[in-house]
């Protein structure tokens, strides 16, 4: 078994791994390939993996059915490059202290730095809780495949760390997505003559509705949740009055709903017939109680609420988003991550699990 000698070696082989897994196409669904890299990588150090599709994941050496479990989660998929590329988005090339390629910020930095810090704690005896790392797949599509997959094969988790480009910065709020299908209807009719009842006209008052809209609650991180109208389909003949109209609403849910909380206020308010898409992705937020809340605290660590979707609504345990790397970074063209950023990120989350585990033995020992 090969383990960590020093945070140097660490840093380098980290960058490596990275810039393997930019040379490899990894699109959401077609991840077999980096899923092969980040097995062979773990192997190599001599470490057992447990997989699922394209998910990996691996536990650390004293592993203890009865203590409690930390999750470090970070994606290896990504989206496909845009036409704005003037560099080969598979290159991973390293100019003025930048690591270029597809994939690299978003999220192969927080993903390689995650997989540093567990292999850092990975040997150590008397842990108080056990690590999982888990480097999973279809996070840029919300998949059915990827971390929710592997969810029953993992035990409970008292904390989720969501490997995300953040500035190292924790996101211990994120929004949910609801996306809804709405129908009106209304009755045929010759436009030529006062006939029917048009169905896009009902519709438009719906709109209205929608447009000016303000939910009641709001929370402390993430503000009010939002409902924007992006979508609508009515008729197919000039001179047909339009006795249906469909039309979607996306609407960005915070911590203060449940999604069904949200379907029920704006069935209050408009007419349409809503048919919710999926109610998997849920908004999340880190009680201020939490232990790792506190952490972060204790570190000065800056905390805030994300309106950008990740894993963290798939996972139904207390969690918390941060990475190196930068969100704007994400999916523009000629995307990169700083090799310094790399190196802190690995540094952060060291040591935020050092503290973390510091004063999780200080709390069971008053106990």
């Amino acid at each position: 078994m090969i383990l960590v000698k020093d945070l140097s070696s660490l840093y380098l082989h980290q960058v490596e791994l990275l810039q393997s897994l930019i040379a490899t196409p990894s699109f959401s669904k077609e991840e077999f390939l980096t899923a092969e890299i980040i097995q062979s990588f773990f192997e190599s150090k001599g470490l057992k993996i447990e997989r699922s599709g394209n998910n990996i994941w691996v536990k650390n050496l004293f592993f203890d059915s009865k203590k409690p479990s930390v999750l470090l989660n970070s994606h290896h998929d990504t989206v496909k490059p845009n036409a704005g590329y003037t560099r080969p988005p598979f290159n991973p090339s390293i100019e003025d202290g930048k690591l270029f390629g597809l994939g690299s910020n978003d999220a192969g930095g927080p993903l390689v730095a995650l997989i540093g810090a567990f292999l850092w704690f990975y040997p150590q005896k008397n842990l108080p809780f056990n690590l999982i790392i888990a480097a999973t797949a279809e996070e840029e599509i919300s998949g059915k495949n990827g971390i929710e997959s592997i969810l029953p094969f993992l035990p409970a988790f008292e904390l989720a760390i969501v490997g995300e480009p953040t500035l190292m910065q924790a996101a211990v709020a994120e929004k949910g997505l609801l996306v809804i299908d709405c129908v009106v209807k209304g009755k045929a009719g010759h436009a030529a003559r006062e006939e029917g009842e048009n169905a896009l006209y009902k519709a438009l008052d719906d709109l209205v509705t929608i447009k000016n809209y303000k939910f009641n609650k709001i929370s402390s991180f993430l503000g009010p949740s939002k409902v924007s109208a992006t979508i609508i389909n009515a008729g197919n003949q000039h001179n047909v009055v339009p006795d249906e109209c469909t039309f979607t609403l996306d609407v960005r849910v915070t911590d203060a709903y449940t999604l069904n909380e949200v379907v029920e206020e704006l069935a209050q308010v408009i007419q349409a017939e809503m048919f919710p898409r999926s109610m998997r992705l849920n908004s999340s937020k880190l009680s201020e109680t939490h232990h790792a809340f506190k952490t972060l605290e204790a570190l000065g660590i800056q905390t805030y609420g994300s309106p950008t979707l990740s894993d963290q609504a798939l996972i139904p345990y207390p969690s918390f988003k941060m990475g190196p790397g930068d969100s704007a970074r994400s999916h523009i063209a000629d995307e990169f991550i700083y090799l310094q950023e790399i190196q802190d990120g690995i540094q952060g989350y060291i040591q935020f699990l050092t503290h973390y585990i510091k004063t999780t033995h200080e709390t069971l020992a008053k106990r």
